[in-house]
Order: C-alpha cells, then sequence, then structure tokens
C-alpha cells in the first residue's frame, strides 16, 4: 500500500477543521478536510515543541504541544510509538522540532470535532529550518 503525502498545514488552520472523511475498510485511510480545502491524513509541520507530559500511571502515554506562527498541534504519543515517544521524552523544550505525523479526531457530541496528530517521526531542527518552513508553507497554502 502506498503511503499517503504529508501535507505542510498551519496549526490554526488544522485546528479549525471540522470535517473528517472516515475511511471504510480496515486498511482505508480517514482524512481531515481542512478549512481551506486540503483532504489530509498526513501532515509535516516544523513549530516549537512547548511542553511533554506523560498521561498515564506506566509513561507509555504521552501528550506534547507544538507551537507555530498561528496556533498548537497537540501530539499523542504511546506504546506503538516507542521510538518517537523516547524521543519527545529526551527534547529539552522548548526546543524546534520537524514532526511527519497521521491524523487523529475525537468526537465527545454530534457537531464538535478535536484534532491532535499521532507523530510518527519527530526531530530537533534549528530556527534556520524552521524558518523557512514557514516561508515554503506560506507559498504552497
Amino acid at each position: 500500500m502506498k503511503r499517503e503525502t504529508a501535507w505542510r498545514v498551519f496549526a490554526g488552520e488544522y485546528n479549525d477543521s471540522s470535517f473528517e472523511i472516515k475511511g471504510e475498510g480496515e486498511m482505508t485511510p480517514s482524512y481531515v478536510v481542512t478549512p481551506l480545502g486540503a483532504k489530509v491524513n498526513r501532515l509535516f509541520f516544523i513549530g516549537v515543541l512547548t511542553d511533554v507530559e506523560n498521561i498515564s500511571e506506566g509513561g507509555d502515554l504521552v501528550r506534547a504541544h507544538v507551537s507555530d506562527p498561528t496556533g498548537v498541534f497537540t501530539l499523542y504519543s504511546g506504546s506503538y510509538q516507542k521510538e518517537v515517544t523516547d524521543v519527545l521524552a529526551n527534547i529539552d523544550a522548548p526546543a524546534f522540532v520537524a514532526v511527519v505525523g497521521k491524523v487523529r479526531t475525537y468526537t465527545p457530541e454530534e457537531g464538535t470535532m478535536y484534532v491532535s496528530i499521532r507523530p510518527e517521526r519527530i526531530m530537533e531542527v534549528d530556527a534556520n529550518i524552521r524558518d523557512n518552513w514557514i516561508l515554503e508553507t506560506c507559498k504552497n497554502t
């Protein structure tokens, strides 16, 4: 199966998404449709890792936040992403990070949808790389 393209999207646009296209099969991807019309399954973004918090007893589930100029991405990483979870635990916030991850949604009630990211890869980068990502994302969105 071909891997989905990772889209460059700002946090503000992603967080304002309110429509999901659910996959109908076991291996069929789900998509989030952003306000500007991007149909995304995977994201690529760079920002400032502001915090990492263990949210389970055993420490095998962490929540992190990555800020860009438009808002904040929320990441959840657990035992199925052990390598990424370990990397997150070892980065001292604040730090510039590049992230590739899958879109996730939570719909507690009809008409309300929250979005988050399940990171697949994360690495520290420098301010120059972050600045270039911002410029390229502005050009492409």
